[in-house]
C-alpha cells in the first residue's frame, strides 16, 4: 500500500538548493526536488526533503560520489 508524499506548498515557497541557493521545482512523479542550476534532484522521504548533496542525484546520471573525484 504505497501512498504518494506530497510536500507542503508552504514549504516549496521558502526551500532553495543549499548549494546554489537557486529554486527548487517539485517533481511528484520521482519525489525529488530538482535544482536546474545545480543539476541535482534532492529526495523526499516519507514527505521530508533531504536537502544534503551528498545525498542529491546528479541529473546527469552520475552519483553525487563521482562529483567530488578528479575528472578526466
Amino acid at each position: 500500500m504505497a501512498a504518494t508524499s506530497t510536500v507542503d506548498p508552504k514549504l516549496l515557497e521558502i526551500l532553495v538548493c543549499p548549494l546554489t541557493k537557486g529554486p527548487l521545482r517539485y517533481d511528484a512523479d520521482a519525489q525529488e526536488l530538482i535544482s536546474e542550476r545545480a543539476q541535482l534532484a534532492y529526495p523526499i522521504r516519507d514527505g521530508i526533503p533531504i536537502m544534503l548533496v551528498d545525498e542529491a542525484r546528479r541529473l546527469d546520471g552520475d552519483e553525487p560520489e563521482s562529483a567530488n573525484e578528479p575528472g578526466p
